[in-house]
């Protein structure tokens, strides 16, 4: 929307929008100083010393090349939804079969007994393995790979010590603590013919799966309520890995969790909202980046901003209205803005539906246009700050042309989020104006394969084909790849 159409509001209006503008409008100067400290921070948290992002080594040590075969079960354990698939590798190239089952995740497990969870999953495998191939106990053991998307930290494939529960978990006694023996523990109780073979982050899952279908794909990136990103590194340009006896061109998966880019605040443009949604979080001066481009922080800032905006005695949004729903935190999410920006009319009737039926307010037109702006401006800084991580990324490994898997509820219902991003790349990385507009660009974000499964079944293939190769770097259970 073009500050023209504004003509008709108060001035206090478009000098608000013309300050929210200078505020999240990112230049291409920014962006390209942003990239560069970037790059220097991935190289960073690869040394001994590491840094503010932790670069996770994750011990998938081969890419994947199409060609893999057999049956593995995967198991994707998210926030509201316990996920169980087989995934069947046939022999056709980079093709697959894939049968799966979802089981709800009770609130009351979330903050219960740790047992409890696992007894609840290893009941989730039984009823899922025997709906499919009959009595569990007559069965030889099945390879699992676990997607187990929580910061943790893996000295092993077939390890994660939980650093802190996040989507609303909590239960005591996990914390510090590898998750795989209590896993292991409940299904030896229950009886249940599996044996783990790598547990994963759904972001690692995410660039194995696109890379088994799609050649290109170099990067794989989660873009929804959290941010991530993982690559493939050359074991010779990971001193944290040195004595690690391997060639150093040996590949190695690794998982950037590149949300805590920036803690120290040295780059970033933040604002006065992204200040305070970072005071105000359960752990102040991290995650800085996701802070300012994830979908559970997009609202926030939005909510923050009109609060602000109604409170200024001079601007006074929404005069003389109830704006109590307004003033709950993380009442709104990304999906409330995306509803905004997807809009189609000029007087902008669904965004005031919108207001009315979720906030119980009715903004004016100048205020709705005002609304409209604001949500742009945060959805279009989100993902050109996100493109920082990818050309990153990309100036690091010196990819001049490749495919980037994207994943996440951002990514993949956010309007305009693809487009925004990949003008920003351009700017970055100075590419020349496109002679087609069809034409793909040299380094193309597109949306990824299913990390949290398919991902999860060829990172068990693959970890079994390099242990029967001799090759045991990274594994703590060697009994389980027998």
């Amino acid at each position: 929307m073009a500050l023209g159409t504004l003509a008709d509001a108060p001035r206090d209006l478009v000098n608000e929008i013309r300050h929210l503008e200078e505020l999240f409008t990112v230049g291409t100067a920014k962006l390209k100083e942003i990239t560069n400290h970037f790059v220097n921070e991935l190289t960073k948290g690869l040394t001994v010393e590491g840094g503010s992002i932790p670069m996770n080594p994750t011990w998938v040590m081969s890419q994947p090349t199409g060609y893999e075969t057999g049956s593995y079960l995967a198991l994707d354990m998210g926030g509201t939804n316990l996920r169980v698939c087989q995934v069947t590798l046939t022999e056709q190239k980079s093709e697959f079969d894939i049968i799966q089952s979802k089981y709800r995740m009770p609130e009351e497990l979330k903050t219960g007994d740790a047992e409890e969870l696992w007894e609840y999953i290893a009941d989730c495998l039984q009823q899922f393995i025997e709906t499919h191939h009959g009595n569990a106990s007559k069965l030889d053991k099945i390879p699992l790979g676990f997607t187990f998307s929580y910061p943790a930290t893996q000295n092993y494939i077939d390890e994660g010590i939980l650093q802190r529960w996040t989507k609303g978990f909590d239960i005591a006694g996990v914390e510090g603590r590898n998750v795989v023996p209590m896993f292991e523990a409940a299904l030896a109780r229950r009886g249940v013919p599996i044996k783990l073979t790598a547990l994963i982050n759904d972001t690692t899952g995410t660039l194995v799966a696109s890379a088994y279908t799609d050649p290109k794909m170099k990067i794989g990136c989660i873009f929804g309520t959290g941010c991530n990103a993982a690559y493939f590194e050359d074991f010779g340009s990971i001193p944290k890995l040195a004595d690690v006896k391997v060639k150093p061109e040996t590949p190695m998966a690794i998982n950037c969790e590149w949300g805590a880019f920036d803690n120290e605040h040295l780059v970033l443009p933040r604002t006065p909202y992204d200040v305070a949604i970072d005071r105000d979080s359960p752990r102040p001066g991290q995650q800085a980046f996701e802070k300012m481009i994830a979908g559970l922080y997009l609202g926030e800032i939005f909510r923050l901003i009109l609060v602000d905006l109604h409170d200024k005695k001079d601007v006074n949004i929404f005069a003389g209205q109830d704006i109590s729903k307004l003033r709950k935190p993380y009442t709104l999410d990304s999906s409330f803005l995306s509803a905004i920006e997807e809009d189609p009319f000029e007087n902008l009737s669904e965004t005031l539906e919108l207001f009315q039926s979720k906030l119980n307010i009715s903004p004016s037109l100048p205020e709705l246009e005002l609304i409209r702006r604001t949500a742009e401006l945060i959805g279009t800084r989100a993902a050109r700050l996100s493109a920082c991580g990818v050309a990153a990324i990309s100036i690091k490994k010196g990819y001049k042309t490749c495919h980037v898997g994207a994943d996440g509820s951002v990514f993949n219902k956010y309007p305009h989020f693809k487009a925004r991003g990949a003008q920003a790349l351009r700017e970055i990385l100075d590419w020349p104006a496109k002679e087609n507009p069809n034409d793909e660009d040299p380094i193309e974000i597109m949306a990824a394969e299913d990390g949290s499964g398919v991902g999860a079944a060829l990172i068990a293939a693959l970890t079994l084909q390099r242990v029967r190769a001799g090759i045991m770097h990274g594994i703590l259970n060697k009994e389980n790849f027998l």
